[in-house]
């Protein structure tokens, strides 16, 4: 069945707004709770959004294909299978989901609605954890759905749960929810000066796993991911 734009793109803006709820939400829960053990709350920011994570693309992965991510849907427009005009709809509604969930999450704590970030995430090395972090959710994506369809919402689920780990940046993974996160100074949060650098890298990792699948399953036709996702990451 195929839904219509308003659907879809509803379905994008919902889908961004629970994911970012669930990744801020959860940080601040688990900051309150752990009592100064980082690491605790780190688990907890895990469990939390990979459980969401799974739930909204079974829930979303039907209607829009649960992209949730301008990068997924970047990557998805160059192998055709959304249109460009689709697409830039697509990233600015996942865009002001993704604002929408920090203002929810936000209000759910009783804090300020917005509040610009303090948390530094500079250096190269987490630049490049982002591109790291970015390319393998691309590729699990782009595996799945060409070879494994049934498995992309878990699978996608699971490599984000375990790239909160893996990677030094927590694999943020998804320029909507990084921007969403920039406007929250909670455990979650990044600054806004720390933004470009991380967006660049997530984008040039979703555009080099992209290449290497075309040349990895050359037999198929492109394809879009469907149902895909979203990155998130942590602290």
């Amino acid at each position: 069945m195929r839904f219509d734009l308003r659907a879809r793109l509803t379905a994008e803006f919902l889908g961004s707004a629970f994911l970012v709820a669930a990744v801020i939400g959860s940080g601040i829960m688990g900051e309150r709770l752990a009592g100064g053990n980082v690491a605790i709350a780190l688990l907890a920011n895990t469990i939390a959004t990979g459980a969401a994570l799974l739930a909204l693309i079974l829930t979303f992965g039907p209607i829009s294909g649960a992209h949730l991510n301008p990068a997924v849907t970047l990557a998805d427009a160059l192998e055709h299978g959304i249109g460009w005009a689709e697409a830039a709809a697509y990233i600015f509604v996942q865009c002001a989901g993704g604002v929408a969930g920090a203002i929810i999450a936000h209000l759910m704590f009783g804090l300020r609605w917005l509040s610009l970030s303090s948390h530094s995430r500079h250096g190269w090395p987490l630049v490049f954890s982002e591109f790291v972090a970015t390319f393998g959710l691309l590729s699990v994506i782009w595996g799945c759905s060409r070879l494994r369809p049934a498995a992309v919402p878990f699978a996608v689920a699971s490599y984000i749960t375990a790239a909160y780990w893996f990677t030094a940046s927590t694999s943020f993974a998804n320029p909507a929810v990084t921007i969403a996160r920039s406007l929250s100074d909670t455990f979650a949060g990044i600054r806004p000066a720390d933004v470009p650098l991380f967006i660049g890298a997530q984008i040039a990792g979703a555009l080099c796993a992209t290449a290497v699948f075309r040349w990895l399953v050359p037999s198929l036709e492109p394809q879009p991911p469907q149902p895909v996702h979203a990155g998130v990451g942590a602290r």
